[in-house]
């Protein structure tokens, strides 16, 4: 009995040495390049923390549920809808993402808005999430980092169209990020 725990306590010694080496060895690895590696933080809009209509909404595995103090059983549901854009719209020389989202509030419409995260020193900063439409039929999100300039483009409805008719009206949205990190319209 004494031979088998002998036997055990050299093999978890050599174990155990064998993963301080490894360790180590990556440390020296990093070391010879000549600087430690840093990797750079990518922006998951999926788990991310911005404001809609001045309420912070975060985002968990692209989903937010918030329950209503005001109506029993009701809640505020935020998703992530995608169509993410990539480019510079702080003139910093640093990609910013843009993205959509979809909010429900349980009844009949499903409210799209666009959301900037700013690269920064730090990570990335959100700005607020900007009102696109009420079900519309997103197409695609481009930002001209020459103008700093974000394009949502979308399918709605004419006017007189009821809610319930199919968006067929393409429209584009223009906006820009202006200090402190707000997300604005632009009138074109």
């Amino acid at each position: 009995m004494n031979k088998n725990i002998s036997t055990g306590l050299i093999i978890l010694v050599i174990i155990g040495t064998g993963v301080y080496f490894f360790m180590n060895k990556s440390v020296e690895d990093a070391e010879i390049i000549g600087k430690p590696q840093v990797q750079e933080s990518m922006f998951d809009a999926k788990n991310s923390t911005f404001t809609v209509e001045n309420a912070p909404v975060t985002l968990v595995d692209g989903v937010s549920e918030v329950a209503l103090a005001s109506i029993p059983d009701a809640k505020i549901t935020t998703r992530y809808f995608g169509n993410e854009a990539k480019g510079d719209l702080n003139f910093d020389g640093r990609d910013d993402v843009a993205f959509l989202v979809t909010q429900d509030g349980g009844g009949s419409g499903t409210f799209y808005y666009v959301v900037v995260a700013l690269k920064t020193d730090a990570g990335y900063a959100t700005t607020n999430a900007f009102f696109v439409g009420d079900r519309i039929a997103p197409q695609t999100t481009e930002i001209q980092s020459q103008t700093g300039e974000l394009r949502v483009n979308f399918a709605q409805r004419k006017a007189d169209e009821s809610m319930t008719t199919q968006p067929s009206v393409g429209a584009t949205l223009f906006l820009k990020v202006t200090p402190p990190n707000t997300l604005e319209g632009l009138m074109k």
